[in-house]
């Protein structure tokens, strides 16, 4: 919501937004003081007067708008910027926002900060572990290697004839070799884990038109296939949804990692035949990612009616190596947020105990 105002508080121009959340038309607003359209009319007039004499740049306060003819009992809590206007020494920029719009694009921001911390952290923490662990896999197996001479080669500090390595209270080779077997397993499992870390980072970006129903499809058909019994993934879609270019493989990865994860949250659901989960697309207008505004964006929910996100963690999904359930690696919601912000998107999610839904959003064309 909008208004630039002169010195006396009366709105010289007021935007379609500020008509429609005032429930006042362009005409009545322009007739109006300023002042009385707040709860905290003194403290607008105390910013408003302080950013004319040009004692401030800017002035932001929490204040309450009057709505439907200003009524004082419908309200709207709303976050208040007076600015200066440049070239013009009478007349300022009044800017009002909702105060939930207002938190929610801070939550953004503060996610879209701590997604590029964690890419940075991830990266140079799997550089990191890479190279002494590419030294402890060789070193094993070297040591494998000398602890499993070829036939017919006897090694020279084995016991001598007559005297077995358990007499001396050594361990045989045979024994030493499960030892650098054990090494050499779990220096490949941790490879493998790195490896998953620094995937989004090294593949490259293929970029083609992508069908958001076809990803959504695609993503269906692998999670009845992983759970053929007791699971009715259903479909919603708004099919003039028009195609956007993209990664089609990275959203099928990213989708797929949501929706396994909830499938997953299912199994007691499952068992009894009654798990379900739902797979949405919409298209919302005037979007705001970040601090980036779109005219049109892709939604696209996948809802499931499973337990929900555990409290503790709820706040924290996103993070690496942060899962609610045992076994779990951490890293499909974490490599699905990487992926939708390579498309200048977000995910959200909101959960409770019976419904759980993340909502992916990427701008469209």
């Amino acid at each position: 919501m909008v208004a630039i105002v002169g010195g006396d508080g009366r709105p010289l121009y007021v935007n379609a937004m500020l008509e429609t959340e005032s429930g006042l038309s362009r005409r009545a607003l322009l007739r109006t003081s300023l002042f009385d359209w707040f709860v905290e009319g003194a403290q607008l007039r105390e910013t408003l007067t302080a950013v004319l004499r040009n004692e401030i740049a800017t002035g932001r306060f929490d204040g309450t708008l009057r709505r439907n003819g200003m009524s004082a009992n419908d309200l709207l809590p709303v976050h208040v910027i007076v600015t200066q206007i440049e070239q013009r020494s009478d007349r300022v920029l009044v800017e009002m926002l909702e105060i939930e719009q207002q938190t929610r694009q801070d939550r953004e921001e503060r996610a879209i900060g701590q997604v590029q911390a964690n890419k940075e952290l991830i990266r140079n923490l799997a550089h990191e572990i890479k190279n002494p662990l590419g030294g402890i896999r060789g070193a094993a197996q070297l040591l494998q290697m000398e602890l499993s001479p070829p036939p017919g080669r006897l090694k020279a500090d084995s016991p001598s004839r007559g005297e077995s390595a358990g007499s001396q209270g050594l361990l045989s080779p045979r024994e030493l070799t499960e030892y650098t077997s054990v090494i050499i397993n779990e220096a490949d499992r941790l490879q493998a884990l790195v490896d998953r870390l620094l995937a989004p980072h090294r593949r490259p970006h293929v970029v083609v038109d992508v069908n958001i129903h076809e990803v959504c499809e695609r993503v269906r058909a692998l999670i009845l296939a992983e759970f053929p019994q007791g699971l009715t993934v259903a479909r919603d879609y708004d099919t003039s949804i028009p195609e956007f270019r993209g990664d089609k493989e990275q959203l099928i990865q990213a989708v797929l990692n949501i929706a396994q994860n909830a499938a997953l949250a299912l199994q007691a659901s499952i068992a009894e035949g009654d798990a379900r989960i739902v797979l949405r697309t919409r298209v919302a207008r005037q979007v705001t990612i970040g601090k980036q505004r779109f005219r049109l964006a892709l939604e696209l929910h996948i809802e499931d009616n499973g337990p929900g996100v555990p409290e503790d963690i709820r706040d924290r999904i996103f993070y690496p190596l942060v899962s609610g359930r045992e076994g779990g690696s951490g890293l499909g919601l974490t490599l699905a947020q990487t992926y939708v912000q390579q498309h200048l998107g977000l995910i959200e999610c909101d959960s409770e105990p019976g419904r759980t839904v993340f909502k992916i959003v990427i701008p469209l064309p």
